[in-house]
């Protein structure tokens, strides 16, 4: 017997968790310069306490992913006051990202720099990244890697593969029984000629390379345009092998974008293929949601509950989709058939019922209107304002 479309979305909903950057909050801007905002958040605290109020309108990011250079200023050192921040704001510390491209003797890479002190130095901040995210109890460790190349004949991509191989396989060996090194990927930028880990072929085989507790995170905006993001996914799945997502949206390419603003039937196929292979395999998949977004343009905190809302729109929106019907439909080759299975379950208002579901869990039916209503942006931006408006903007 199957179960009904608002008993599925209630289920989904339950499961649901999304993580959010710390870095979202605070100034960001383009290659050329920042737009400053007077709310923005300056220190590890404040975006703790935004994060917290994200999760209060939401009910679903209790994690908030930390960026090792921008968050514990004393590195190792400065994790015990980090989790006590979580605790104060009621968001536990998320995925630890390395630092692995802003200073200077990066400038010519990292984990596959020709100098072996600069490899060495790049492996030893991974492992002290591990040794953060152990302090705080934290599973997760993002390995995001700028490196790459400019010219053709500037870089030997033979030697670098080598080089990376062993620098994973050192970073695996650091971890504790309970963590995850995940290895993201992306074809360009900074690097023009060639990246490292370009795309998820790459990303698969370095992961395998490291050891039996390293998989792949898929960063929706590191793909070429029209690329089929959900095969990936589908194929990363059946290989045991899709350890996250970072999430956002693109017209172009990186362009961190709000989730959904774009193509959000992209995101709902994503989340489609997750739940139909759960469904065909009985088995829970292992999957740290998370969101990766620099929010220019928009407010900081409004931008973030505005995508982690349409995450659960989109989310529950694939939990209608009848597995049954489709398995039948795909065995029988109904192709108009099997397609509208998808095309109707997107049709699908599904906010009533996620409105119900928050009201049964005691959380403000409309997210964004409690947020505007609570003063805490009118708070803030009195706090940050002064201080945010003397922050240099200049791209140079």
């Amino acid at each position: 017997m199957q179960s009904s479309s608002s008993d599925r979305v209630f289920a989904a909903l339950d499961r649901f968790r999304i993580e959010i950057p710390s870095w979202g909050f605070a100034n960001t801007g383009t290659r050329f310069g920042k737009y400053m905002q007077a709310a923005a958040a300056n220190t590890i605290e404040e975006k703790f306490s935004d994060a917290g109020e994200v999760h209060r309108c939401t009910g679903v990011c209790p994690t908030l992913a930390l960026h090792v250079q921008w968050d514990f200023p004393d590195g190792v050192a400065s994790a015990a006051s980090v989790a006590a921040l979580g605790k104060q704001y009621g968001v536990r510390p998320g995925a630890i990202n390395p630092n692995l491209f802003q200073d200077q003797h990066y400038k010519h890479g990292s984990f596959g720099n020709p100098d072996a002190a600069v490899r060495a130095a790049g492996l030893q901040h991974t492992t002290d990244s591990i040794e953060i995210a152990r302090q705080l109890g934290v599973r997760d460790i993002s390995m995001w890697f700028a490196d790459g190349s400019n010219y053709p004949g500037t870089a030997n991509i033979r030697q670098r593969k080598q080089w990376f191989t062993e620098g994973l396989k050192s970073a695996h060996a650091a971890l504790s029984s309970d963590q995850r090194l995940l290895v993201e990927y992306k074809p360009f930028e900074p690097a023009f000629y060639h990246t490292d880990i370009a795309d998820w072929g790459m990303a698969l085989l370095l992961a395998r390379a490291a050891g039996p507790q390293a998989r792949v995170l898929v960063d929706t905006g590191h793909h070429y345009s029209s690329q089929n993001i959900e095969q990936i996914v589908a194929w990363l799945l059946s290989e045991n092998m899709l350890g996250g997502f970072h999430f956002n949206d693109r017209r172009y390419a990186d362009d961190d974008l709000t989730l959904g603003s774009i193509d959000p039937y992209q995101i709902f196929r994503i989340f489609h293929e997750i739940n139909f292979f759960e469904w065909e395999t009985k088995t829970t998949a292992d999957i740290a949601y998370m969101i990766d977004q620099s929010h220019n343009l928009k407010g900081k905190i409004e931008a973030m509950i505005q995508t982690v809302t349409m995450a659960q729109e989109l989310f529950a929106k694939a939990a209608v989709v009848s597995h049954e019907l489709l398995a039948d439909a795909q065995a029988a080759c109904e192709l108009v058939n099997a397609e509208a299975i998808l095309q109707d379950a997107f049709a699908t208002d599904v906010r009533p019922m996620i409105r119900e579901w928050r009201k049964a869990h005691g959380l403000p039916e409309y997210p964004m209107a409690s947020f505007r209503q609570s003063g805490y942006l009118n708070r803030i931006t009195q706090e940050r304002g002064e201080r945010n408006a003397g922050s240099d903007a200049s791209y140079a």
